[in-house]
């Protein structure tokens, strides 16, 4: 029995050594982590977490429709987790898919190059900018911190519940609009002056 399993285990360290099996290389090694109920958080030195927090424009009536109630006295980071908490929940119910055991990443850059050297990296070059993905193999978001707004968060999470919830994947298109779908409802609206 102990033969079979160095045989398997030096099998799989050949391919992964030789790159046969894909790995998250994201350079995210030495990125601090911030961790909500069902998401953790990278973020490079740098980033600023309050700017990323505003960018989300988590209000009293996203949290009164998800049930929290606005702690007080949090950290930046803490009430980052606790605004994607709601966003997640959020999507959850717009697409009417609850996801009861979710566990996602969301790794932020610190720029746009810097996230579409990632993707190039991941996937190969394709010449096209962007300002977020997920990768589905891997459960990640990646979004750079400025493009870290609702509305882009917002799409990359209904990418994560859509890729959990069916267990064969609606087509490319079909979860563009889903996604898209979702973060329509969840637009926030600039307040009238």
């Amino acid at each position: 029995m102990k033969k079979y399993f160095k045989i398997v285990s030096f099998g799989f360290l050949l391919l992964l050594c030789c790159g046969m099996i894909p790995r998250a290389d994201d350079k995210f090694m030495t990125a601090q982590k911030i961790s909500g109920r069902y998401f953790n958080v990278f973020y490079e030195s740098g980033v600023d977490v309050r700017g990323l927090f505003k960018g989300l424009d988590v209000n009293p009536s996203d949290m009164l429709l998800t049930g929290k109630i606005k702690e007080t006295g949090l950290l930046p980071g803490e009430e980052l987790a606790e605004m994607l908490d709601v966003l997640f929940v959020r999507v959850c119910e717009i697409l009417d898919m609850r996801l009861y055991s979710f566990k996602g990443t969301i790794k932020v850059c610190y720029n746009s190059e810097e996230l579409n050297m990632i993707y190039d990296d991941l996937f190969g070059s394709d010449g096209k900018t962007r300002k977020s993905f997920y990768n589905y193999d891997f459960n990640i978001i990646y979004v750079s911190a400025e493009n870290f707004s609702r509305d882009i968060v917002t799409h990359e999470i209904a990418h994560a519940v859509i890729s959990h919830y069916f267990v064969i994947s609606p087509s490319a298109k079909v979860q563009e609009l889903l996604a898209g779908y979702a973060e329509y409802q969840l637009r926030s609206i600039p307040e009238e002056k």
